[in-house]
């Protein structure tokens, strides 16, 4: 970081561009990332490489898949609704492929000024 970006406190600090991959990348430069096989999970990881020759990145981020304020997703329900309520572009589960440009609009969610903002 330069010298104004240290300076920097809170969200502006975490604003600033770390690596190739800010997602996975903590402000002290670390990251906590998990292999995957192809002997022990040959399904993931034909998905990984697959993302990977589309992107140009072999890195899927798994985080909690939630909404600030609401519990972690545990359904394919509660996927659905959390999908339809955030900026997701795509749900996947199982073998369930799903765009949101093609779902009903009238099924959108609006967090918004649901939960107050960091």
């Amino acid at each position: 970081m330069t010298e104004a970006e240290e300076a920097l406190w809170g969200i502006d600090k975490l604003n600033v561009p770390r690596s190739e991959i800010p997602a996975v990348t903590h402000v002290d430069y670390s990251a906590r990332i998990q292999t995957v096989h192809a002997e022990t999970n040959p399904r993931y990881h034909a998905l990984i490489r697959a993302f990977a020759e589309r992107a140009g990145c072999p890195v899927l981020v798994n985080t909690s898949f939630n909404v600030r304020g609401e519990p972690i997703v545990h359904t394919p329900e509660d996927a659905f609704r959390c999908f339809m309520g955030t900026g997701i572009e795509v749900l996947v589960v199982g073998d369930c492929f799903l765009r949101k440009e093609d779902q009903d609009p009238s099924l959108a969610l609006d967090y918004r000024g649901a939960f107050a903002l960091d």
